[in-house]
Order: C-alpha cells, then sequence, then structure tokens
C-alpha cells in the first residue's frame, strides 16, 4: 500500500461497551455517517466538533480523516476520539500542499471506503470549518423522509460580516451580522453534502475533480432523483470561513470554479452569466471576473471534461431552461419530467464507477 494511503487509526474504545452502545444506539432509520475531510483546522475545529456533539439526532458513526495537518490539529482531533465513541480518526500523510477538488474527495474516500455503506441510510461529507444548528440533521432526515425523491439537500451558509465573530444564537432568524453565500437551491451545499446512501451509490458518489459539489446534483436529477437546499432559520449555518477562500485568496478560489464549470462542461453564455451574478456578490465585480478567467483559460489550454458525454448534454439542456425561464421554473419542470425515471432500488446499479467519472 502507498505511504500516502496509509492511514492509522484513534478509536475511543471497541463498540461492544456498555457505555458505546448506549451513544452509538441510533433508530435505525435515522442512522447517518460523516466523513469529514480536513487539514489544518485548528482554528476551527472545536466549534464545528461542539456543533455536532449538540445535534438532536446524533451520528452513528463519525470518520475524520486528517489529510496531513501541521498544526494543532491532530491533537485537537486525538482528544476529541479519545472521549466520544462514535468519532474515529483516520491519518493521511502529508502530501506536501492542500489539493483541492480530487484531493477533497481522495481523503473522503480514505474514510468512506473504510465502511459498509449498507450500514448506513445517509452519508454526509461534512467540512471542519462549520457552526450548525441543534437540530440540523433532524431536519434534513425529516424531509428526506416526507419526500423519497429527495436524494441529497441541505440547508444554506452564512459568513459573518467584518468584525463579527463569537457565539451565534440558533436559528439564524436574524441575519443582519452575516453574508450569505448565495446557494441555488437546486443543490445541496458543498460543506454539508448530505445524500440518502441508496441515491449517492447509484450516481457513483463523488467525482474526484472540481466541481464535484455540482456534478453530483445534476447527476442526481439524471436519475429521477431531487436535489435541494433551504434558506430557513433553523437550517441556515455558519461558515467560519467563506467559500473560495480556502486556498490562497479570494482570486485563486473563484478562478478554481472557473477551471471547475469547464470541466463540469457548463457552456459559454451560461457561465457568462452566473460570473455577472457573482460580480453582485463579495468580492464584487473581481469574483465574477476570476470565474471567467479560470472557465476560458482552460477552454484556450483545451483542458480535459468529464467523461461523460450524455451528462454535459443533459446539463446543458438544464442550463439553457434556467436562462430562459428562470432556475426555479427550470429546475421544478426538470424535476417533474424526470419522476420516471426514479428508481431507487438497489438492483439498478451504479452505472458508471467512481474511477471511470475523471476525465
Amino acid at each position: 500500500m502507498p505511504i500516502d494511503q496509509q492511514v492509522h487509526t484513534i478509536t475511543a474504545c471497541e463498540s461492544s461497551c456498555g457505555p458505546c452502545n448506549e451513544i452509538f444506539h441510533v433508530n435505525p432509520p435515522r442512522r447517518y455517517l460523516l466523513v469529514s475531510p480536513c487539514r489544518d483546522e485548528a482554528r476551527y475545529v472545536h466549534r464545528t466538533i461542539e456543533s455536532v456533539l449538540r445535534q438532536s439526532v446524533l451520528p452513528a458513526l463519525w470518520i475524520i480523516v486528517d489529510d496531513g495537518s501541521k498544526d494543532a490539529t491532530p491533537g485537537i482531533l486525538a482528544e476529541y476520539a479519545a472521549r466520544v465513541p462514535f468519532i474515529r480518526v483516520l491519518t493521511r500523510a502529508d502530501r506536501g500542499d492542500r489539493k483541492l477538488g480530487g484531493g477533497v474527495i481522495d481523503a473522503f474516500y480514505t474514510g468512506y471506503d473504510t465502511i459498509d455503506p449498507a450500514d448506513f441510510n445517509y452519508v454526509c461529507k461534512l467540512d471542519l470549518d462549520l457552526d450548525l444548528p441543534p437540530r440540523y440533521f433532524e431536519i434534513l432526515i425529516q424531509r428526506m423522509e416526507a419526500e423519497p425523491r429527495i436524494g441529497t439537500c441541505s440547508g444554506k451558509p452564512y459568513f459573518p460580516a467584518p468584525g463579527i465573530d463569537g457565539p451565534v444564537q440558533f436559528p439564524l432568524s436574524d441575519t443582519s451580522g452575516f453574508i450569505s453565500e448565495k446557494i441555488g437551491d437546486e443543490n445541496s451545499v458543498g460543506m454539508t453534502k448530505f445524500f440518502r446512501a441508496g441515491c449517492f451509490r447509484q450516481i457513483g458518489g463523488f467525482t474526484r475533480e472540481l466541481m464535484w459539489d455540482g456534478i453530483d446534483g445534476h447527476r442526481c436529477r439524471q436519475f429521477g432523483w431531487i436535489a435541494v437546499s433551504w434558506d430557513e432559520p433553523d437550517l441556515r449555518f455558519v461558515h467560519l470561513r467563506p467559500m473560495g477562500t480556502s486556498h490562497r485568496s479570494w482570486w485563486t478560489g473563484r478562478q478554481r470554479h472557473g477551471f471547475g464549470q469547464y470541466f463540469m462542461g457548463t457552456s459559454p453564455w451560461y457561465m457568462l452569466a452566473s460570473a455577472a451574478y457573482r460580480m453582485t456578490r463579495p468580492p464584487r465585480v473581481v469574483g465574477g471576473l476570476a470565474m471567467l478567467y479560470g472557465y476560458f483559460k482552460s477552454m484556450v489550454k483545451g483542458n480535459p471534461r468529464y467523461g461523460d458525454p450524455e451528462f454535459r448534454q443533459f446539463l446543458r439542456r438544464y442550463q439553457w431552461a434556467c436562462l430562459f425561464r428562470g432556475k426555479a421554473s427550470a429546475t421544478a419542470r426538470l424535476n417533474e419530467r424526470q419522476r420516471q425515471l426514479w428508481d431507487p432500488s438497489p438492483s439498478r446499479g451504479v452505472i458508471m464507477r467512481r474511477e471511470s467519472l475523471k476525465a
């Protein structure tokens, strides 16, 4: 086994002991798995873990994959693993730098591949720079129980306005001290990707490339599932580090988004419209310009695209509908049209192996 794939497991105790059985006991229909890739999250990890420990429905298992942290993250994780029975920590060797997109998903699968997916009803890729409201996972599960076609869902991220710091009062009804990241309603957000386990397996899981967190929602619709997120007080959470700022700078983050949109198969016209909208959000103007730079630079270089032509055709038809009808109307019409294709049975299988999802 390559050194960078070797892992070291830290657990509090064997699950056969009495105290652990009490904590591990979760009603079978609501058994959910959290997998958290992380790297150098010492500044935020306490707050994220404490917000999960306050959840009204606790995870059956939480695998945290330390992807070569150089700060105090490993020590903090070891402390929590020693006293919280459902937390398991895996450590990957340091790769030398934060590898976004595919690197994050590689770390995710380091954890996910150690479990039997059939043991869980739901699976969530959870970042460690969040502060979650106490009923967050309970409400998501309730929504999915009420609508069997929901394959993935989430709340909405807000980040603190400049100068705002400290504890958050949930539910987040008053957002005057926060800035919405303005994520569309047609997908779950990448920092809390909560999936119905059967849907996750059916679409082939996550793609190990940039825009993995956009491709998954479109593949859900391809298979007749619904991908959705809600902007409601009980589901609003705090993103302690705004999206697109985790690696070097705003410019790098937004440019990376443009790279990802090109890889996914987004059309130039839709990219122009998307970038124009993003120019109205912080950082104003320059964020949208960075997205366009990343997209057209990829086009000029002839970078590879997502390796499923049928998916790219499906995506572009949907994007054109969004431009002409508006995203809400286009999504609702597509969800209704795709209803006939929905088949949650395991026999439908995975159309493409995860490895084939790479270009």
